[in-house]
């Protein structure tokens, strides 16, 4: 039964992540965690294994999602390599940050966070395109803060690495896909930490590597990898307003289910 729970949750990750430029782990962290209780997986070990096996699977989901991308020319690559170099920093800073935070605190970060996003996306708060292309300085800092953050939240950085994009004037859909292919060594590289950094711990439950968790990781992987193609093709075809608008109320629940 669980398995299936993880079959459906890898589709609308994988959807997420073409049509929204977000990895899908702001879902996957939440449904993980309430997963996790369910099967009586340790509290003080359970929301860091659900950050660290969503990351995890970002990397299948970010794979599909950014050939799409890339098969319509909407990704830049020169940005993207600037950003990696910082995010490739951060991501492991915000392991180590995300491990000295207890379970339950790390939490209501998550939906506190959660809360935010959806606001932003029921208001469609987006800011203005004020400045120009960054420099590549620039680029490394802004990739650091958004590797550092996502990996503390368990997210692919879409949340954080669209608005910035559009901000320095970079189109709607070029941030979308430039987003997306960032999300790919902010997966790797937190992944990694969060295997390492969970390796010898005796509260793991059978069949994880360090804090990601096998079985969930397998059946995410499996249908976001197909799923988020078609997601990138439907950011190309329609306008996501409606499915922003039921996303941010789940979002909603969320926060205020992880802060209650």
């Amino acid at each position: 039964m669980e398995f299936l729970l993880y079959l459906l949750l890898g589709a609308c990750a994988g959807v997420l992540a073409g049509l929204f430029g977000v990895g899908g782990g702001i879902i996957i962290v939440p449904v993980l965690v309430f997963s996790f209780t369910l099967q009586g997986f340790d509290p003080s070990v359970l929301t860091h294994l659900a950050v660290g096996t969503s990351l995890a699977t970002i990397i299948f989901t970010s794979i599909n999602a950014v050939r799409e991308h890339h098969r319509r020319g909407a990704v830049r690559w020169p940005i993207f390599a600037w950003m990696t170099l910082g995010i490739l920093i951060g991501a492991g800073f915000g392991a180590l940050t995300a491990e000295a935070i207890s379970g339950p605190h790390l939490q209501k970060i998550i939906g506190v966070f959660a809360l935010l996003v959806a606001l932003q996306m029921t208001l469609d708060l987006k800011p203005k395109a004020s400045r120009g292309i960054p420099g590549k300085a620039s680029l490394t800092l802004a990739g650091s803060v958004i590797g550092w953050a996502s990996a503390i939240f368990g997210i692919g950085g879409g949340s954080l690495t669209v608005p910035f994009l559009t901000w320095r004037s970079l189109p709607m859909q070029q941030a979308v896909a430039t987003s997306s292919a960032c999300g790919l060594p902010i997966a790797v590289a937190s992944a990694v930490s969060f295997m390492i950094l969970g390796w010898h711990d005796p509260l793991l439950p059978a069949h994880s590597l360090g804090f990601v968790y096998l079985p969930a990781l397998l059946g995410i992987a499996l249908t976001s990898m197909v799923f988020a193609r078609f997601g990138a093709r439907l950011a190309h075809q329609l306008s996501p307003r409606l499915l922003k608008r039921l996303f941010a109320a789940l979002l909603f629940c969320v926060g205020l289910s992880f802060l209650l």
